[in-house]
């Protein structure tokens, strides 16, 4: 009788254990439009994780759901996380136009240098004066990709004049404004598109930094390849690492430490400099698969770069008149950017 209640009493000590183990474990569903394979969800997302895992000895670990898998459009995902349909996503900020009117700033024309700069001076401004775009969620990192290039099936991008006639993909409001300027008809829609719309002649070309490419075969599909020349790219598009606020205030002191850690401005400059480095082996699949390749300079950048001054007026009129001062944000991203240049 004294082993029996001893057995039980072991027993239900083990059991306890187990089940207050287990009650320390925190799962988070990561949802993204991207395929697994693509470079954010190897050597970005999939090593985040893997560090918050370890970082929180096994108590937080996240399920990766890539390519939608949980259903909906890319556009949906800032919704998803913020209604707390999922924990996290990965994504475009442009996607959804209209909905984080300050950070838009940086989506401007001839805005940005690399991403490793760049990146860090997103994250500041989100921080200080776009904050309140982001104020429904736990900011992990903004960041961008390295400037954009305009790339395009059947013909070399030299002048204005070779815009005409192109139906160009453009990844948000300020790159198809951009578009549009320069003689091109604009058509939005988000990456995994672009393949299936090049294929079925829906678009004769689209404008990506060179990171994306090879994730959907685009350099496969565009032969000529067109960059502009100096200290500015042609655009960038913010993306949008972050957490459901309240996932993140459920956690416990040692939870939310660990993803604090693991947050930031350090992380967003480490997706900076992982994205700048991107750039070089896909640009490379592009010259194996026959690719012809310019760098605009002289008169046609001067001509592209009035065509995006106009771009950033209207955008500075629009954003005054949703009561946003849009000349003090224009200038505090461009002297951000030039901070973190000379740091």
């Amino acid at each position: 009788m004294h082993k029996l209640i001893g057995l039980l009493a072991s027993t239900i000590l083990i059991m306890g254990i187990i089940f207050s183990a287990m009650a320390d474990k925190v799962i988070l569903k990561y949802h993204t439009f991207l395929p697994m394979l693509s470079n954010t969800n190897t050597l970005f997302v999939k090593p985040w994780t893997d560090k918050v895992a370890k970082d929180s000895n096994g108590e937080i670990i996240t399920e990766i759901y890539p390519s939608m898998q949980l259903g909906g459009k890319p556009a949906q995902l800032v919704d998803q996380v913020r209604e707390g349909a999922v924990d996290l996503v990965w994504t475009v900020a442009g996607y959804t136009p209209g909905r984080f009117p300050r950070l838009s700033v940086f989506e401007l024309p001839f805005m940005p240098t690399n991403a490793t700069i760049t990146s860090q001076a997103v994250h500041e401004f989100m921080e200080t004066f776009g904050a309140a775009d982001l104020k429904d969620y736990k900011i992990l990192a903004v960041h961008v990709h390295s400037p954009g290039v305009i790339h395009t099936k059947n013909k070399l991008i030299k002048s204005l004049n070779d815009f005409k006639g192109l139906k160009l993909r453009g990844p948000s409001r300020s790159a198809t404004s951009l578009l549009k300027a320069l003689g091109a008809t604009p058509v939005g829609m988000p990456a995994p598109k672009i393949a299936p719309s090049l294929s079925k002649g829906v678009i004769d070309g689209m404008v990506v930094p060179w990171e994306i490419m090879p994730s959907f075969k685009l350099q496969e599909l565009t032969k000529f390849h067109t960059d502009v020349a100096g200290d500015r790219g042609l655009y960038t598009i913010p993306f949008l690492f972050i957490m459901n606020k309240a996932k993140y205030d459920s956690l416990s002191d040692f939870q939310r430490k660990v993803i604090d850690n693991n947050s930031g401005k350090s992380l967003a400059k480490y997706a900076g400099k992982l994205w700048d480095e991107f750039e070089i082996p896909a640009k490379d699949l592009a010259a194996k698969s026959g690719g012809k390749f310019l760098t605009l300079s002289g008169a046609p950048l001067t001509d592209f770069k009035k065509a995006g001054d106009q771009v950033v007026a209207d955008w500075i009129k629009e954003a005054n008149k949703n009561g946003l001062d849009g000349q003090k944000l224009y200038d505090a991203a461009k002297a951000l950017i030039s901070k973190y240049e000379k740091m």
